[in-house]
């Protein structure tokens, strides 16, 4: 499928921009260029790459923890499904097996192109990541901030200034895809920065931010040369990105194919609903019913004062949730709704706690029902009961239940607890689990 992004040696002249001017206010590690391409990363999860690859091809990849929907989607998508055979491989897939590929495009034969999302307005975190890059306009804006956000430029008069700023960036980026970006240039985007902290001075202050064309270059003069702006690093990483005079771009060879990789086959989402399934039809393993507590005890006279009422609790050593039947349990005065939760979860969690056994584990389900007859205690280890609402989609997660079964004794772990195993989402399910709906 093609799609409409600006040439990769245009996006690269952009992010050099961009590593160049943050690069020489301290800031090397947020966009940068090397010889394996270029990369933006900003430390909370979300990151983009771009790497020129040789015979003019180039891929742009990435993924953001918030946007690129893409990584969970049901059925999965396989964002290499078809892709060429000259793409850097191994470090697509290792972010593929970590479900941490938002997308993929490659430029080949003049265009762009990726596989088809299942959804026109699928989110895959590209604008998040590489938003920067993709227009004129809004590398710009990017060159802006790394003005008055990174290096907390506060002039006098700021609509003007924010105007000069534009026009220096617009310069850098001409300069960048021009491939004869010099000291002149960032310093009339970099050099109004007062190091000590919010301009006294107004515009200019520091000097050499208007020095124009055909000013002494201070490329060369060492860090603090325009008042703590390090140039010289700023101009290493435009020549690392080749985009000095004489520079040349880091090209990557083509790959010779795709290695062999693992294909999700089941979404996070499926697999989770696979495991409730099998729950659902599994049954009971026999086992003794626990011996009385005083935890027991607690939580029966708890319900007695309360009847009639009946509660179920989905367990786990990490999480519990609370279902009711009906109405509210009847409350002592003074009681409220969250006050009565709070009580009944803690009650549980000890009950849980006192009743765990090394061979047959932990109960995942309860259910106490009180009324005038008496409190009925139900528990359940090994199935999702017909008393805790099936059409809920809290259920509870492959990660809470693997550490259930694991310390059961081999004869109480349930036959469903094959499918926690995370290959299942990469291999299928085994049989007799092949054939129930994930959907």
């Amino acid at each position: 499928m093609r799609i409409d992004i600006a040439a990769p040696d245009l996006l690269w002249a952009r992010w050099g921009a961009l590593a160049a001017a943050l690069t020489a206010l301290g800031h090397p590690d947020v966009y940068w260029c090397d010889a394996d391409g270029a990369h933006h990363d900003d430390h909370g999860g979300n990151w983009a790459r771009l790497v020129l690859v040789e015979g003019g091809r180039a891929v742009l990849f990435g993924y953001d923890h918030e946007y690129s929907d893409t990584a969970g989607l049901s059925p999965p998508l396989d964002l290499l499904a078809g892709a060429p055979g000259w793409l850097p491989w191994p470090e697509l897939v290792r972010h593929a097996a970590d479900d941490q590929l938002g997308y993929v495009y490659w430029y080949d034969g003049g265009h762009w192109s990726r596989v088809p999302y299942p959804e026109s307005q699928v989110a895959d975190g590209l604008p998040e990541t590489a938003g920067a890059v993709l227009d004129d306009a809004r590398a710009r804006q990017e060159l802006g901030e790394v003005v008055f956000s990174w290096g907390g430029h506060q002039p006098a008069d700021l609509p003007t200034e924010r105007a000069e700023v534009a026009v220096a960036a617009g310069r850098l980026l001409d300069a960048a895809a021009g491939g004869v970006l010099d000291g002149v240039v960032l310093a009339g985007l970099l050099g109004r920065i007062d190091p000590t902290g919010p301009a006294d001075g107004g515009p200019g202050a520091t000097g050499p931010a208007d020095s124009g064309p055909g000013a002494t270059s201070p490329a060369d003069s060492g860090p603090g040369a325009t008042g703590g702006v390090d140039l010289a690093a700023g101009l290493a990483v435009a020549a690392r990105a080749g985009l000095r005079a004489d520079g040349v771009r880091p090209v990557v060879p083509a790959a010779a194919g795709p290695p062999p990789r693992r294909i999700r086959r089941l979404s996070e989402d499926q697999h989770d609903r696979l495991v409730w399934t099998a729950m659902r039809q599994a049954e009971e393993t026999p086992r003794p019913v626990p011996a009385p507590t005083l935890e027991l005890t607690a939580l029966i006279e708890w319900a007695r004062d309360r009847a009639p009422s009946t509660l179920s609790f989905q367990v786990t050593d990490t999480s519990l949730s609370q279902h009711r039947d009906g109405a509210t349990p009847a409350g002592r005065p003074g009681d409220d709704d969250w006050a009565a939760f709070r009580k009944a979860g803690d009650l549980v969690r000890r009950l849980r706690q006192a009743e765990a056994d090394p061979a047959y584990g932990c109960w995942i389900f309860l259910r106490v029902a009180a009324s005038a007859d008496g409190v009925t205690v139900t528990r359940c280890y090994d199935s999702w009961p017909r008393w805790i609402p099936h059409e809920d989609r809290g259920g509870p997660w492959r990660s809470h239940l693997r550490p259930e079964v694991e310390r059961r004794a081999a004869a109480y772990r349930p036959a469903w607890s094959v499918l926690l195993d995370p290959e299942v989402a990469y291999l299928g399910p085994p049989p007799p689990f092949d054939t129930l709906p994930v959907d």
